[in-house]
């Protein structure tokens, strides 16, 4: 259950819309983008999506300032806005990690490998080989999350919208480096889990061999199992532009079963459509059709 309700989000998200009988329509990303989606389970079975918009030229940011219409990294006013604040210390804070707790699941030696707490930033900036610095004020908001006071430099950057949208960890990142683009391009399509094993008996002999003894092997956890036996997705791109086939009038590729009777297939009107036909059609009887 809980695998088809996330699929069911990953639809929304890319539709822009919750109700089920219009999930596919990408009424929210459509037409300014094209969207590259990968699924992820990681080893303890947690599934998460990566989505890697690309804007046209048109709605591409190109300034810091721009950043912040669409990116936050602070923590919201509790006594204006309570329900995007709550969210906000539900889904998007990171840690405590660092000085304040050296054990955290992020910890690489003795530093963050998220490198948080993030530093104060008046403005947004460029990043060089790295995300941009985003705009983190010391207004002096903090809140209690497991035992520690953080304030606005443990704040994950996030879509206010999608954040209010979807009520679920949202992280949301600018893309203002090539590096960063081609490391995402990297990630998206890195393939599945592995894991390394080893099998060993306790009436082995004492001469070990760690070429037998160790294998690459593929790591499959429940809910992805449950995700391929759905058959589910595990990636997709959906372009902003869709590539028809061109064909002479009463020229297209017909589809048929070998046993199928052709006079009754030649008066069939669905054959006679083809995505070329129709996407004329459509340019004929809608009027919300809108030309580029």
């Amino acid at each position: 259950m809980r695998v088809k309700c996330y699929k069911g989000v990953v639809d929304s998200v890319i539709s822009g819309v919750q109700k089920g009988g219009r999930v596919g329509t990408r009424v929210y990303f459509h037409p300014r983008s094209s969207v590259d989606i990968a699924i992820c389970i990681t080893k303890r079975g947690l599934p998460h999506a990566h989505f890697l918009i690309i804007l046209k030229p048109c709605s591409k940011l190109l300034r810091p300032e721009e950043y912040d219409r669409f990116v936050s990294t602070e923590l919201p006013n509790k006594d204006a806005d309570p329900y995007m604040y709550g969210l906000v210390f539900k889904h998007m804070m990171h840690g405590s990690c660092g000085e304040l707790n050296d054990e955290n699941v992020c910890m690489r030696d003795t530093s963050c490998k998220n490198k948080y707490p993030k530093l104060f930033s008046d403005h947004s900036v460029h990043g060089k080989g790295s995300y941009p610095t985003y705009h983190r004020r010391d207004d002096g908001r903090s809140t209690m999350v497991r035992g520690k006071l953080l304030d606005n430099r443990w704040v994950v950057p996030y879509s206010p919208r999608l954040l209010a949208k979807f009520n679920c960890h949202f992280n949301m990142e600018i893309c203002c480096d090539i590096r960063i683009v081609k490391y995402l391009y990297k990630y998206v399509h890195k393939g599945h889990d592995n894991v390394s094993f080893r099998i060993s008996s306790e009436h082995s002999s004492q001469n070990v061999n760690e070429i037998d003894n160790f294998r690459n092997a593929r790591w499959v956890s429940l809910p992805e199992a449950i995700w391929r036996i759905y058959g589910f997705p595990l990636n997709g791109i959906y372009t902003a532009v869709l590539q028809l086939r061109v064909h002479l009038p009463d020229y297209q590729t017909i589809r048929f079963e070998d046993d199928a009777n052709l006079e009754e297939l030649m008066r069939d009107e669905k054959s006679k459509r083809s995505m070329l036909t129709e996407f004329f059609r459509m340019n004929d009887t809608d009027q919300n059709v809108t030309h580029s």
